[in-house]
């Protein structure tokens, strides 16, 4: 059976690096069929990481700040592959990672729980 881990009630500081970091989720992912939220998205992170130096939800930041940059950098390689073909798997894969991330976080975010977890 799994152990249940027990977080403590949120600080008000806490709280706050929470609403932001859901924030930015909900712009990430929308950014995915839109395309200029996913920009929003990134940059309210990146303005709001500092807020949340300290706290259970600082990494929730990191990882919308390199999801962000790697889906930035494979995209360009998948839209220049794109002459071979091979380019559109990349956009694909890099798509569904993108998602895989942002749904990840998000469900973490809500359940108070950073974004990575000890094993």
């Amino acid at each position: 059976m799994a152990e249940f881990e027990s977080n403590p009630p949120l600080t008000p500081r806490e709280d706050n690096a929470k609403s932001n970091v859901i924030i930015a989720y909900i712009f990430m992912l929308l950014g995915i069929f839109t395309g200029v939220f996913w920009l929003i998205g990134a940059v309210w992170a990146m303005i709001k990481a500092t807020e949340a130096s300290g706290t259970r939800f600082e990494d929730h930041y990191a990882n919308i700040i390199s999801t962000f940059w790697w889906g930035i950098f494979w995209g360009v390689v998948g839209v220049l592959l794109a002459i071979f073909l091979i380019g559109y798997l990349v956009l694909v894969a890099i798509w569904l990672w993108s998602i895989f991330r942002m749904v990840k976080g998000l469900g973490r975010a809500l359940s108070n729980q950073s974004f990575r977890f000890a094993l």
